[in-house]
């Protein structure tokens, strides 16, 4: 199973979340969840072949913890979607800043007439 995959159902995620904030039983696991103990311990071995979580045998308890580095695979693709580039070229929005530019270099330039509320207009120059 690879990353992708283990990540993919929504209670191995939710005990991956849980493990980032440090090691924890199958029994401490299962107590946050609303299903058996057993399905907890199947989705747990889905993490650990996945590489994403570690199993260590403490006397009769078997710790879980995360394993950062098997979610590489995820955050590597996750990291490649943000270098995209932008559906308008760049260009367009280079010629579109030289329009804003030019428009409002004319407009300061002009004069222009606006109403003070009275029925006279209002005469104003740059």
């Amino acid at each position: 199973m690879d990353a992708f995959e283990a990540i993919a159902d929504p209670v191995r995620r939710a005990l991956l979340q849980r493990l980032a904030d440090g090691p924890a039983r199958v029994v401490d696991l299962a107590a946050e969840h609303p299903i058996s103990r057993p399905a907890v311990s199947r989705h747990l071995r889905m993490l650990v072949e996945a590489g994403l979580v570690d199993a260590e045998d403490r006397g009769r308890e078997r710790h879980y913890r995360l394993r950062p580095a098997g979610l590489s695979p995820v955050r590597t693709w996750v990291d490649g979607l943000g270098g995209r580039r932008p559906p308008i070229p760049e260009s367009a929005l280079d010629g579109l800043d030289l329009e804003v530019r030019r428009t409002g270099r004319e407009r300061r330039a002009t004069p222009t007439t606006r109403t003070t509320g009275t029925d006279q207009p209002d005469q104003e120059t740059a």
